[in-house]
């Protein structure tokens, strides 16, 4: 019996499988990771994290398998997605996932967790000198191709810290958060430069406006996980955290008129970071306010994560994704 090879529409919808789908995993392991801490903060038991931590972890695994098929017989494309200005941004969401799971499987399996972190954070040390290499040496990046998604290969440094303290020397960890906050000053200020002074985003990078919460939220939770109290440095991360997320909401009108695109997930994992730290927030201060924010902000970060589920399949079964962009 012989096999009949993929037809050409497969293999086109192939190439143009995104890496940014690797985007989807740091929002649901951002979830789980608020799950459980909801779990603590309302003293439960692992009802719902642990399902939600299997469910996280074989997403990643189908799309890593679909991402390596396209590796393996479209290579080019991958290529051509590496030399995107844009594009070349999401290639470390693939080791950012994998330490967001190593930081969920904590709480129930240590040795899975270490190998979890030890890959992830490995890979990922290598995409950020890639990507910092490549922005250092290229020939085409302009301006407009500046947007905040840019944040996720060197502020995914700050993660690290956030199991690495029970996994490796200490020093491990302020070696990554180094870089993610040396990087996050830098970008901050040359994407706040490209917003104030340059053509908006184009409307399909709308949400990854929603990024800008993210590092210092991350940064305040690492930076906890490593002094070990609430100092002055940790309460602007945090309080910087929230102001970005009051910042959105007067552009809340905008990304309601946004077509659906898998750039929508760029609302789920800064929305799940900064759920978690107000958890850490009540947890590490003692004060009740933080605790019921951190509430709130879960039923938010479930309904966000529920809608984009719905809309991702809705996607799929209509063909409107892993088409040729233009």
């Amino acid at each position: 019996m012989s096999i009949s090879p993929p037809d050409a529409a497969t293999t086109g919808r192939l190439a143009n499988f995104p890496v940014s789908f690797f985007s989807m995993v740091m929002g649901l392991a951002g979830l789980t990771i608020a799950t459980q801490k909801l779990e603590a903060a309302a003293g439960l038991g692992a009802i719902a994290s642990d399902y939600l931590f299997w469910g996280s972890a074989a997403v990643y695994v189908a799309i890593a398998l679909v991402y390596l098929v396209k590796l393996t017989i479209r290579s080019k494309a991958v290529a051509a997605e590496w030399a995107h200005p844009v594009r070349i941004a999401f290639f470390p969401a693939m080791s950012i996932a994998l330490i967001l799971l190593s930081i969920a499987a904590l709480h129930f399996d240590r040795t899975l967790s270490f190998w979890l972190w030890s890959v992830g954070a490995a890979l990922h040390f290598v995409y950020t000198v890639m990507v910092i290499t490549a922005w250092i040496n290229h020939s085409r990046y302009e301006v407009v191709h500046l947007n905040p998604a840019w944040f996720i290969p060197v502020v995914g440094n700050v993660l690290v810290p956030i199991a690495g303290v029970q996994h490796a020397p200490v020093d491990v960890s302020w070696l990554y958060v180094s870089i993610g906050l040396l990087f996050w000053v830098v970008l901050l200020t040359v994407v706040v430069n490209r917003l104030i002074f340059h053509h908006p985003l184009p409307a399909k990078m709308m949400p990854t406006l929603f990024i800008l919460i993210a590092p210092p939220a991350v940064g305040f939770i690492a930076w906890t996980n490593l002094v070990g109290t609430i100092d002055p440095a940790a309460r602007v991360m945090f309080f910087a955290a929230l102001f970005f997320f009051v910042l959105m909401i007067p552009q809340l009108g905008k990304f309601a008129r946004i077509p659906f695109a898998l750039s929508w997930w760029a609302y789920s994992f800064p929305l799940a970071a900064l759920t978690i730290a107000q958890f850490v927030m009540a947890d590490r201060s003692g004060i009740e306010f933080y605790r019921w924010l951190g509430y709130g902000l879960y039923a938010l970060l479930a309904l966000v994560i529920s809608g984009l589920l719905v809309r991702t399949l809705i996607a799929m079964v209509r063909g409107e994704i892993c088409v040729a962009e233009h």
